[in-house]
């Protein structure tokens, strides 16, 4: 392959990052856009770079010990980051390569300014912008000084933050590689930066407008306040104009100088309303030729607006793609569901298939469109209702919409006969046990059914009969009175927090009156742990053993010690009836406890180190003794009253009410579970299969692909390796974007507030799940793997889905940034007995591991003590 070293920019697209980096490749694209003038030059491209690196073998040597270092050392990394500048730089460009630049800085004008910019093949990517860990010059004037500038910008891929970026992301140092712009200089009366959305607000559908006198440095910089124009249908809706005290401008012989404003000119507009208006609308010629929303940096010269350099806005949330020109509200799943982590292609179409609602997937997240149950005043009342029970959060986020003028269309209520939601209320049922006996029966037949029957299915037989499963998983879920009896202890839980605070005064009355409840199983799995535990102390060697697992395989090797065949035995009982489950379970594509079984093993240790033997049985009796005692109380305080004997009896019924049914509320979700793991060792195999037919390079590369996707694969022995590497690409820039709670059609991103006046300052809001005041260590917790607890500790996490349970029993107290009234964690908080507050925005960033905080359960805020 001949190799080239420069390139026109006009012979360059976006299609060319690999040659030219991703702010070559995007400038080559503008230049083929109708009436968006971008300066003239040419790019040094990668083959030039490659063989720089070629020339300097010692820099090999320092990238392999750069590739060794932890992220976090960053003493290490500015020293060897600084080793390898340094050699760059005095690296003697090759003759063939300096001349082929020099060559084409001589066509566009030896004595002209240029600008030199770095152009990373990994940066302005559609789902990464490097933008900043790279360097520009500006000014630069005559071919020895591009020469050396050139050299610069290649040295500018091993900056400390480009280095500790790409260390932070598992980015090879070796696979990204520098090209370099050399671009005519224009020197403008104003400049700045255009986003073609709100960055803020995530709308699309406003433009904003940096705007500051002199060279785009100044803003970029941050040296002067920009003024700022927002600009919204061909029209500025909003504007500041700032004091803008210096600006920045080109020296004659080369370089930039920082002169001062005239005091009279300081406060006059960068721009004029119509210019504003109508770089917006060349930003949206740009915006449609790549296809997503862009930061663009631009200047105004005396004949008009010049575009120098455009990238994707990657810090916005996506929008999913429903094809239509309407205005749509969608609800986050993830919230709901205690899940805002980004799900693989597999699980985003396996949630979707056998969800009960319509999903829509944008960001690797899942979104229900709310906005027909808005548009009509008793069905918008209702899910404000139900929503607000849950997650003030997400109702405050929706009202806010509502709010915002007439975006959510006004339809009429639903006729006579039908509800606001579409269907009638479930009818009430009996108080009686046997119903979720007969329950979670009706669950394990389908279940056994589904095991038994999957066993013969291969190839497109078993996609077909997948797709049978996945209507009997529907009708299992669907099951009326399944769902009569969820509604059930919901409905009682509600009752009795609401008439014993008026009765009584007293708040939040059901968290103690549901301690211990029965058939519970998520909190079934926390205490099974602890049994767990008690197996697996008295037998030091098996202990030690454990404290230094890493291979998956280690239950094998427990039966070679003391004590190791029992402590084997009761691991695997326990992976038996709970190995399906895992963090963030609603992802079939996530590794269950059963396939990696050591997620367990700190748990364990835990336990074995924090409790005394029997203590699962004892922590069950004392809160079912609470409870009883609550019940007791409650009662007796209610026969003192005014109709007390009246009030006594309703409460009785509902507390046996709550108790019946409230445990149920967890079993569906794990039955839901236990057949995602069923299908998910089927498609293994198939995918299996897939890797030994060489249609696939790895069994993981199916979790890429939708379920159809993958059904055409196991049909067609044919995959499109570019879309699995695409996809994976795509998963890895969504870990870097923070789901909204409620996201709308334009853009916007509605977080909500929970507007209360009730809290000491300083305090942190959230909702109050679980009663009770606890003071502790936050453990500052994002992975369960990392679990290393000590009793009286607080837990500070994302979320917790139902596998977070096996921590529950160590810990004192619960705070989440995200969950409501009924979801897992705090269902589980109040079986436990553990103070716990959830839905608090920033949780985990705004506490640090290992200070003092105080959990107030029942006003629902955490303070940070000194």
């Amino acid at each position: 392959m001949i190799e080239q070293y420069v390139l026109d920019l006009r012979e360059v697209d976006e299609t060319q990052v690999a040659v030219v980096g991703g702010k070559g490749a995007h400038l080559g694209g503008l230049t083929r856009i109708d009436g968006i003038r971008v300066p003239g030059g040419f790019c040094v491209t990668t083959d030039a770079f490659r063989r720089v690196m070629a020339q300097a073998p010692s820099i090999g040597d320092l990238l392999d010990q750069l590739s060794r270092l932890n992220p976090d050392d960053g003493e290490a990394i500015r020293t060897l980051s600084a080793q390898i500048r340094r050699a760059v730089e005095e690296t003697v460009i090759p003759g063939d390569v300096a001349a082929a630049i020099t060559g084409a800085h001589a066509r566009f004008g030896e004595q002209a300014a240029y600008a030199v910019r770095s152009s990373a093949t990994a940066e302005d990517l559609p789902t990464a912008s490097f933008a900043g860990q790279q360097d520009t010059y500006l000014n630069v004037v005559g071919p020895t000084a591009v020469l050396q500038h050139i050299s610069r910008c290649w040295a500018s891929l091993f900056t400390e933050r480009a280095v500790t970026y790409r260390q932070r992301n598992g980015i090879d140092h070796r696979t990204v590689l520098m090209a370099v712009v050399v671009q005519r200089m224009v020197f403008p009366h104003a400049a700045g930066v255009l986003f073609t959305a709100d960055p803020v607000t995530g709308n699309r559908t406003v433009a904003t407008v940096d705007a500051g006198f002199g060279l785009g440095e100044a803003l970029v910089s941050g040296l002067v306040n920009p003024d700022v124009f927002q600009v919204r249908h061909g029209e500025v809706v909003a504007k500041t104009i700032a004091a803008k005290r210096s600006a920045v401008h080109a020296l004659p012989a080369g370089g930039t100088q920082t002169l001062a404003i005239d005091s009279q000119q300081q406060e006059q507009a960068a721009l004029t309303d119509p210019q504003a208006v109508q770089l917006v609308h060349l930003g949206r010629r740009i915006e449609a030729h790549f296809g997503r929303p862009q930061d663009i940096e631009w200047c105004l010269v005396d004949d008009g607006f010049h575009i120098v350099q455009s990238r994707p806005i990657t810090t916005l949330f996506p929008v999913p793609d429903i094809g239509d020109e309407e205005n749509h509200v969608y609800v986050s799943v993830g919230h709901g569901q205690m899940m805002t982590d980004a799900m693989k292609p597999l699980g985003l179409s396996m949630w979707r298939l056998t969800a009960m609602v319509p999903m829509h997937e944008a960001g690797g997240r899942l979104f229900v469109d709310v906005t027909r149950r808005l548009a009509s005043p008793a069905s918008r009342a209702s899910l404000l209702d139900a929503m607000g029970k849950g997650d003030p959060l997400t109702r405050d986020a929706l009202e806010t919409v509502l709010d915002n003028g007439d975006f959510v269309p006004s339809l009429p209520d639903a006729g006579p006969g039908r509800s606001a939601g579409g269907g009638s209320a479930p009818a009430p049922i009996e108080t009686d046990p046997a119903i979720v006996t007969k329950l979670i029966e009706r669950s394990q037949v389908s279940i056994a059914s589904l095991q038994r029957d999957i066993r013969t299915k291969r190839g497109p037989a078993l996609f077909d009969f997948l797709l049978e499963a996945v209507e009997e998983h529907k009708r299992v879920l669907s099951d009326p009175l399944s769902i009569q009896a969820i509604m059930a202890g919901m409905d009682a839980t509600w009752w009795l927090n609401d008439k014993l605070q008026e009765w009584l005064g007293e708040k939040n009355v059901a968290d103690t009156l549901t301690l211990s409840a029965p058939d519970n199983v998520t909190s079934e799995m926390g205490l099974a742990l602890l049994d767990v535990a008690d197996v697996i102390r008295p037998y030091p060697e098996v202990v030690e053993f454990l404290q230094g697992v890493q291979d998956e395989g280690f239950l094998d090797e427990l039966a070679k010690l003391a004590g190791g065949t029992e402590a084997r035995d009761t691991i695997q009982a326990y992976l038996d009836r709970y190995g399906m489950r895992c963090v963030g379970e609603i992802d079939i594509t996530r590794p269950r406890w059963r396939e990696r079984p050591t997620t367990l093993v700190p748990v364990i240790l835990d336990n074995v180190r924090n409790f005394e033997p029997g203590a699962a049985e004892r922590r069950f009796e004392q809160g079912r003794q609470k409870a009883q005692e609550k019940e007791q109380d409650v009662l007796s305080r209610l026969r003192a009253l005014p109709d007390g004997d009246q009030k006594a009896d309703e409460t009785k019924r509902m507390i046996d009410r709550v108790r019946t049914f409230i445990g149920y509320r967890e079993y569906p979700k794990y039955g839901i579970v236990s057949r995602y793991f069923v299908y998910k060792q089927a498609l293994l195999e198939e995918a299996e299969r897939l890797v030994q037919a060489h249609v696939l390079p790895e069994k993981e590369d199916i979790f890429y692909l939708t379920f159809q996707e993958l059904r055409d694969v196991v049909h067609s022995n044919q995959v499109d390796g570019r879309l699995i590497q695409q996809r994976k690409d795509a998963f890895r820039s969504y870990h870097a974007l923070t789901p909204p709670r409620v996201l709308t059609s334009d853009g916007e991103a509605v977080t909500g507030a929970y507007r209360r006046d009730d809290v000491p300052a300083g305090a942190l809001i959230g909702l109050p799940v679980s009663a009770g005041t606890v003071e502790g260590t936050a453990r500052v917790i994002l992975d369960m793997a990392d679990a290393d607890l000590e009793a009286g500790d607080i837990l500070v996490t994302t979320f917790t889905d139902p596998s977070w349970s096996p921590l529950f029993v160590g810990i004192a107290g619960l705070v989440t940034e995200v969950g409501g009234l009924m979801t897992h964690g705090a269902v589980i908080a109040r079986e436990y007995g553990l103070p716990a507050v959830v839905g608090v925005e920033q949780a985990t960033r705004l506490i640090r591991d290992g200070q003092r905080i105080r959990v107030h359960g029942t006003g629902g805020y955490v303070e940070i003590l000194p």
